[in-house]
């Protein structure tokens, strides 16, 4: 295995559905910009409220990727 050196860079990801969700989604987006993504960390879980119940989740994280040559 080579040595790699990364690159990270925060992102808030969204959705009604849930957690795993809101990280795919925010994944998802940023994979048609960004190459090489290969890791990412979760650092805060929020949500938003409605009537009672659990209406949006937010999901904030670091993604990392491997800088090109």
């Amino acid at each position: 295995m080579s040595d790699h050196v990364y690159k990270s860079l925060e992102l808030t990801g969204t959705s009604a559905q849930g957690v795993q969700a809101a990280i795919e989604n925010a994944i998802g987006r940023a994979s048609a910009t960004v190459r090489g993504i290969k890791w990412f960390e979760v650092t805060q879980v929020r949500g938003a409220v409605e009537d009672g119940k659990v209406a949006h989740w937010q999901v904030s994280m670091k993604l990392g990727f491997t800088l090109e040559d």
